[in-house]
């Protein structure tokens, strides 16, 4: 076994290296490469007006609460989802279905976005999200590119390393960053070690109705969890993810968190996690089914790994689990096949909070050491089964034989790299084409913007004999995570399909209506190019009359039929915005507590005479 390095002397000497890696980027400027070079570069990553990128690139945006949408190999910026903060460009947010969703938020923390997947693969229906401000989890619609539903995840904080899926997305796991008590009760730090948790959720997607559920918790030890991996082929049934705090300490983690020569990697088996609860091995708590593993015992190991871990992926292959210490200048590499046998055979060092722990020589299979590489944190893989690890300290990607240890290859980033993504590089059929660094210093490389610069992605071709920086593009705020797939896997819509069972569409003008029930006032109206009519009977068809106090639901259907014909609503003077895309209706509700008059207009470029398409929002006086 190797001795790792002391956390300060680790840590220390990783700034050492940092300092010395931006010093030689800084002087690597455009003549000294070759322009045969840049042109090859330039003619890899170009894409030609009319044709298309050949992957999407779904990059988290991080506390901007979005999800941002890129092409690949262009690395030009397509879109970006609102998720779990409001966004004034689409109204989300202040559309009924869209401000039931973030409740009383106004803000998120995006991370780690995963896609739904059928036999270990992408299958293009659907990504997740969790929100590690504010304890939410997020299903996004690919057809539509919009958000579906939000929950709140009860007795737990900051669900930072989810989502992962299993390989039918049977369930998404959601540990927690932050250990608190069950139910957020108060307790004090001096009792955290007997009185804090750190709740695992295991939940559920209903497709039919695109509803999460929360199907049970596991009320693990207080520690912080971090990135995790579901299991693939014959290990499909189980999932790991990486542990750091296991000292359990409560104040300056820098130092403190880093006392204990090893953290743990929680190995656990989903099925019997299931079965557990559908035998009644589990408590109550706070209306959630939830179980203890010091009292139910089954399905939930512990595997000494490196200290301070923050990445554990398992192979496309199934057989094994890659972990890594950012306090530690190695990955190891640990075998499914011996952890089975280990736990067939009871190879326990001993436990800890009631979890039995893996002997690590009777789990691990090799320790890899790249000369020179500091801070290895996440690991992708190609379509040969090869590993690209990002190093964090020396700043870098390190390709290596997960076989034999054998380092391959290296390349340089610009600088620090967190995560990596490669294209479909952690399912059963890596593509084995690109991989981008998702950098969390930019220095250098863009224009300035004042102190605070962009973060980076970079796109590195894998298909030459040696792995090539070709793209750049910037980020802001940083990318915590992305996924990659194909574009042809994702079948998106262009125009919502008629619902004639939607009590609420209006797909004739002759029908549009405004009715009043006491002091509410419904309005069923369409949007076509270039009006509104929200009563085609009425003297002027494109004029809302309220009285002050009255509660306003407009009900607004785009009876363009044409993709990319998308109106905006507002009402100038109320703080009032929504989207309508072709065929969609949407819904907005407010109090009309302001009297006066308002015009109203269309937001989203339309038509030619888009500037004409408004009207006007009357509110008598209640004197």
């Amino acid at each position: 076994m190797k001795k790792w390095i002391p956390a300060t002397s680790g840590l220390l000497a990783g700034l050492v290296a940092a300092t010395v890696f931006f010093g030689d980027f800084s002087s690597n400027t455009r003549s000294e490469a070759s322009d045969a070079t840049i042109k090859s570069n330039a003619e890899k990553v170009y894409v030609p007006f009319g044709e298309k990128d050949e992957y999407y690139l779904f990059a988290s945006g991080g506390h901007s609460g979005q999800m941002f949408i890129y092409g690949v190999p262009s690395m030009r910026h397509i879109r970006t989802v609102p998720v779990f903060s409001l966004d004034s460009a689409t109204g989300y947010g202040w559309d009924t279905h869209t401000k039931e969703l973030l409740g009383d938020y106004t803000w998120g923390d995006l991370h780690h976005p995963a896609f739904s997947e059928t036999d270990g693969d992408y299958d293009g229906k659907y990504m997740f999200a969790t929100d590690v401000g504010n304890s939410r989890a997020a299903v996004m619609n690919l057809e539509t590119f919009t958000t579906r539903d939000i929950i709140d995840v009860p007795n737990t904080s900051g669900p930072h390393c989810a989502a992962f899926v299993t390989s039918n997305t049977e369930y998404m796991f959601l540990p927690t960053r932050f250990a608190v008590p069950i139910g957020r009760d108060y307790a004090p730090l001096d009792e955290y070690s007997e009185k804090y948790r750190g709740v695992m959720s295991a939940v559920t997607f209903d497709e039919k109705n695109e509803k999460l559920n929360i199907a049970y918790q596991v009320a693990l030890p207080p520690w912080s969890y971090d990135l995790s991996d579901a299991g693939k082929k014959m290990s499909a049934d189980w999932a790991v993810m990486t542990t750091y705090n296991t000292e359990e300490a409560t104040t300056n983690l820098e130092i403190n968190a880093s006392q204990a020569d090893r953290d743990y990697i929680v190995l656990f088996n989903w099925k019997e996690l299931e079965q557990l609860v559908k035998d009644g091995n589990y408590d109550e708590v706070t209306g959630q089914k939830m179980i203890f593993p010091e009292k139910h015992k089954g399905g939930i190991y512990l595997v000494p790994v490196a200290k301070s871990p923050h990445g554990v992926d398992v192979t496309p292959d199934g057989t094994r689990f890659i972990a890594s210490g950012k306090l530690a200048p190695s990955m190891t590499v640990f075998s499914f096949e011996k952890a089975f046998k280990a736990i067939e055979n009871k190879d326990f060092s001993g436990e800890r909070n009631g979890i039995p722990v893996l002997k690590y020589e009777s789990v691990m299979e090799r320790e890899v050491d790249p000369e020179n590489a500091l801070g290895p944190l996440h690991t992708q893989f190609d379509d040969k089964g090869m590993a690209y690890t990002t190093m964090f300290i020396s700043s870098e990607i390190v390709k290596w034989d997960p076989n034999t240890g054998e380092t391959l290859d290296r390349v340089p980033v610009q600088y620090s790299p967190g995560h990596s993504v490669a294209a479909e590089g952690d399912t059963v059929a890596p593509d084995g084409k690109y991989i981008i660094a998702l950098n969390k210093i930019a220095k250098d490389s863009y224009l300035s913007v004042g102190p605070s610069h962009p973060e980076s992605m970079q796109l590195i071709d894998l298909t030459g004999d040696k792995m090539e920086v070709i793209q750049s593009a910037p980020v802001n705020p940083e990318p915590h995570y992305a996924q990659m797939i194909k574009a042809d896997k994702i079948k998106t819509i262009s125009v919502y399909p008629k619902d004639e069972n939607n009590p609420d569409a209006v797909y004739k003008q002759e029908e549009t209506k405004i009715v009043r029930k006491g002091n509410e006032v419904h309005v069923y109206g369409i949007a076509m190019r270039s009006k509104f009519i929200f009563d085609a009977n009425a003297k002027r068809p494109d004029q809302i009359e309220v009285n002050q106090g009255d509660k306003v639901i407009i009900h607004l259907t785009n009876i363009d039929f044409d993709q990319d014909i998308t109106h905006g609503f507002a009402i100038n003077g109320y703080d009032l915005n929504m989207e309508v895309q072709p065929g969609q209706t949407n819904t907005i509700e407010f109090t009309a507590d302001k009297a006066g008059t308002f015009p109203l207009y269309c937001t989203n470029f339309c038509s030619a005479l888009h500037q004409e398409m408004t009207g006007y929002f009357l509110v008598k006086p209640t004197n």
